[in-house]
């Protein structure tokens, strides 16, 4: 079976990281670069970040490009309060030593994807949305020559996990999400009411941990580290895990159920400035732009990460 063909757009990141390793385990998926942004850290430390997970699973084919540094209309925002000063504490990874390629991620995106068969490629975006839609202003051919877009971000009936009514991703970079959205592309969300069902329990955690080789114990180390804060903060039997949703989706979507609706971005609000705003119930005439995830099935998701990750070194 031919692999299906991927560029992961990330800003790594605990949970980037599990998603990355996720589809680097998976015969069925070609991941062809690394794009880095502003997000979690700074993009040079989601660059450096990225070189990180390469190395330690001996995938240094697989280029890393940096991105923007940051939002287009906005403050730039972090969540170094949950994934650490590095972005990923927890395991003591050494520094990288395979080089971040010299030509920007945006021009890199571009390129890739007008060199790309046409419709024979994803992006899996588990970030801010900043560099695809730069990419779609400087370039919005290549909206029409995607396979399709998946992407972690959003929410509908679990608020935010940012500000009270918006989720960090389409937050940290609002104008992006709303460009991304209005652009046409084939679109598949998965956001906070999916990612909040995904919930890393002792149990999980305990068969992650009995995993043999050095990726899985950098996974444990990392989401026990970034799991304290979620704990503390919703009082669950388990830390939500987002990212590795998207790429569990590529690779056994039915694990989710969702519907195609209208996804709207609040952005002039202060209140609610990177809300997702959901018509479920088609409740206006706007044409529906995205395939918006409602429902997980969480063991299926972990015994598929599980499996996945028992192959890596």
């Amino acid at each position: 079976m031919t692999a299906h063909r991927i560029i992961i757009d990330t800003d790594p990141g605990v949970d980037d990281a599990v998603a990355i390793m996720l589809a680097l385990a998976s015969d069925r998926l070609k991941v062809e670069a690394l794009v880095t942004v502003a997000g979690n850290v700074t993009v040079e430390q989601t660059a450096r970040n990225a070189c990180r997970i390469l190395e330690l699973a001996q995938r240094t084919d697989i280029p890393v490009h940096a991105g923007c540094a940051r939002p287009i209309g906005h403050t730039r925002v972090s969540a170094s309060h949950v994934h650490g000063v590095t972005g990923m504490d927890g395991p003591d990874l050494p520094d990288p030593t395979m080089p971040v390629q010299p030509r920007h991620g945006v021009d890199y995106l571009i390129d890739a994807i007008r060199d790309a068969p046409q419709h024979s490629l994803h992006l899996v975006m588990l970030g801010p949305m900043t560099n695809l839609a730069m990419a779609l202003i400087k370039a919005p051919d290549i909206a029409t020559r995607l396979r399709g877009v998946v992407a972690m971000g959003g929410a509908r009936c679990e608020g935010g996990n940012i500000t009270p009514s918006a989720e960090f991703n389409f937050y940290a970079d609002p104008e992006a999400a709303d460009i991304v959205l209005r652009s046409g592309i084939a679109l598949t969300l998965l956001p906070l009411d999916v990612t909040h069902q995904c919930l890393t329990t002792p149990a999980r955690l305990a068969r992650l941990r009995a995993l043999p080789g050095r990726c899985a114990s950098a996974v444990v180390a990392m989401l026990e580290a970034s799991g304290r804060f979620d704990l503390n903060k919703y009082g669950w039997a388990g830390a939500p895990l987002h990212d590795p949703c998207t790429v569990a989706w590529l690779l056994q979507p039915d694990l989710f159920a969702g519907r195609q609706v209208n996804v709207a971005i609040s952005l002039h609000d202060p209140l609610t400035r990177g809300m997702s705003v959901v018509d479920w119930w088609d409740t206006t005439d706007r044409p529906a732009n995205a395939l918006f995830m409602h429902d997980a099935n969480a063991d299926g998701f972990y015994e598929l990460l599980t499996r996945h990750l028992a192959r890596l070194p």
